[in-house]
Parts: C-alpha cells; structure tokens; sequence
C-alpha cells in the first residue's frame, strides 16, 4: 500500500465526506487510523536519520566537503518541497526533512547514548503537550491552528480544492499558514527524534552487512505489534471524539507508534528474504522515491481537485484505498521501465543536480551510462 499517496488522497477527496457514512467507509477509516497514520513517516524519518551516516561515508569516499554538499541537498530538498507544497499538497514532509536535516548536521557526531536519550526526551515531551492540550481542551480553551476544520470550513474548502488553479493554490497558501504552526510545535520533534534514532543506528553499524539477526527482529515484533497496536487501538477510538479525546489518543500514539512502526520493519525484513520478488518490486520503486511521492500528489491532484476531474467530496474510503493500491502498482511497473534505461528518477536527477552541480551528474535523467545503480 502507497502509504503517501493515501495521505494525499485523504486530503484531497474531502474533508467533509458527507455522503460516505456507511459501515465500509468507517472500517476503512478505522483501518487507516488503526495501521497507517503516524506511523510510516516515523519509519521514514528513522531512515532519513540513517541515511546521514551512509552519507558522510559516501563523501569521505569520494574527498568531498560533507557540510556544503549536505546543506546544498537540504536547500533543494527545501525548494522541491515548498513547491510541493504550493502547488500540489500543503502536507508536504520534504520541507520538514530540510528543516530537520540541519539539526542532524549539527548533531552528527553525537553519542549513541545520547542521541536514544535525546530521542526518547523529545517524544515524551511531545506526549506531554499533547496531553496539556487536552487538558486545555477539557477546560474551554480556544486553540487556534490546531483544532480540526468545522463542518462548514470544511465544505468551503472542498469547494476551493475543486476549483481553479488560482483557488487550489491560493486555499494551499491558506492551509499551510496553520500547518506550519503544526509542523513546528508538534511533527518536526517527532521527525527528529525518529530521525536520530536512524541516525544512532547508522552509528552502531545495526544495519550494516547481514543487517539484525533472526531473534532480534523476533524480539522487535513480539514488543512492537501488541503495545504499538494497543496504542493505535486507543487513538482509533478516540479520534472522532472531540478535541480532549483526539488530543490524548494523540499522546497514546506519540509514546507507542515507535514501536508499530519498529515491527512493520522488523517483518519486512525477515519477509523480503522470503519474497524476492517482492523485495525486487519495492526495490524499483524505492530507487525513485521522491519522484513516486510527488508523482502521487500529482495523480491525486488530478484525480480528486479542479486541476483535473474534480472528485473532492465523491469518492468514498474504500475507492480511495483502491485507487492508492491501483496507482503503487502502476508505479512499481513505471519505475522498473524508467530505470532500465536512466540511471536516475527524474526527481533524483533534479536533487543531485542541485546537490553536486554538474560534477554530481554525469548523465540526464535520460540514458544510463551503463550502470544501474543509485
């Protein structure tokens, strides 16, 4: 499952549903909520954190300078991001890794130790606020930027989203001066401590060669599937509550979802050995990551806004999981064609263009030159 694009899709088909009430429309919510939100971005964010250290590596290698080279990914990254942003998808996570990336450069020669301490102290802190916003919640306190959209906001801005190209924009403009806020107080901590926890992992060496053993994956799984769902349970069945509710089952998933997110890992990696298969198609498809994730706010953009067929507030909970599985696997067959003959996504190529300049890429993001590999 296309977790990105169902986020995106989410988004963009509606943020007031009214039409879609039926019991497989809310199993498909729950089914989301329970097994998919806040949970794949901590799992991308930890390789994010971990790929710092594969970096570092890969620029002593080659005698480069790693602070310039680093920053100049991060401003791309930046720049691909905001007009994501803008154009596309105000909840873009590619601004949020930017941001967050300089933290890391910062913290790069950080101890093991430290970085799970400080990982952990960001995560209970977080779990802490959210808990203080309930309480806030509880007592009648207005909390601008931070409460979901009313029924009436809403439907307005379905009717934006479904617009011209002037009202998609100008309604992301909007949005995104409330999601910063969001992203600020709240994601960018959780994506820097799952961030640090990749890059503590890097440090140690835990993915390196054969990667974990059997029995620590095990391990991983018997821990992090009965507490991580225990806590997806508890945000499950509190998210449509209220705020005082959705604010605590936020704390819940902020303390657990490590966890979940830890042992969908852990069984990816004991299945891919036993799927290759599988573990090929994923590999296409990971090798053009940032072209696929953007390629899929653009297939939502035309599928669900006013830049194409307009389908905000019409397609249900079930169709949109369709459609994100339908799109993952076209893109799994496009990404396999594309490299074939590219040695780059063209969103790869644009990033190491701003990345390294002309000596970063050898090629456009048309032929290979002869070798296939990232």
């Amino acid at each position: 499952m296309n977790i990105a694009f169902l986020a995106s899709g989410y988004r963009m088909a509606g943020l007031a549903e009214p039409g879609f009430d039926g019991a497989a429309d809310w199993a498909v919510r729950w089914g989301v909520t329970l097994l998919v939100e806040n949970k794949f971005y901590l799992l991308f964010s930890f390789l994010f954190g971990y790929s710092l250290t594969l970096q570092i590596g890969s620029a002593a290698g080659r005698g480069l300078a790693f602070t310039p080279m680093f920053l100049r990914r991060l401003a791309g990254l930046f720049l691909i991001g905001a007009a994501h942003a803008v154009l596309l998808f105000p909840g873009d996570i590619l601004t949020t890794y930017a941001v967050v990336g300089v933290a890391l450069l910062l913290l790069r020669r950080i101890r093991i130790r430290t970085a799970l301490a400080l990982s952990a102290a960001l995560t209970g802190l977080l779990a802490l606020g959210f808990l203080a916003l309930a309480w806030l919640a509880a007592h009648g306190v207005d909390l601008p930027g931070v409460a979901e959209h009313p029924p009436a906001q809403a439907s307005e801005v379905d009717r934006s989203l479904s617009g011209s190209a002037a009202q998609i924009v100008g309604e992301h403009l909007r949005e995104l001066s409330v999601i910063v806020v969001r992203r600020v107080l709240f994601q960018a901590p959780a994506v820097l401590a799952a961030c640090l926890l990749g890059l503590a992992a890097g440090r140690a060496g835990l993915l390196a060669g054969s990667g974990p053993r059997t029995a620590t994956l095990r391990r991983v799984q018997w821990i992090g599937f009965p507490v991580g769902l225990a806590g997806a349970l508890v945000a499950a069945m509190s998210v449509w509550d209220g705020p005082v509710h959705r604010f605590a089952g936020e704390a819940a998933t902020l303390l657990t979802a490590p966890l979940l997110a830890a042992a969908y890992g852990a069984t990816l990696l004991r299945l891919l050995p036993l799927l290759p298969r599988l573990g090929r198609a994923l590999a296409w498809a990971g090798r053009m990551a940032l072209t696929n994730y953007l390629a899929q706010s653009l297939v939502c953009s035309l599928i669900f806004t006013g830049y194409g067929l307009a389908l905000v507030d019409r397609v249900g909970p079930p169709l949109q999981v369709a459609i994100a599985a339908a799109v993952f696997a076209a893109q799994v067959v496009v990404s396999r064609r594309w490299l074939r003959a590219h040695r780059y996504g063209p969103a790869e190529w644009l990033l190491r263009r701003l990345t390294y300049g002309g000596a970063g890429v050898r090629s456009r993001p048309g032929r290979s030159t002869g070798s296939r590999t990232v």
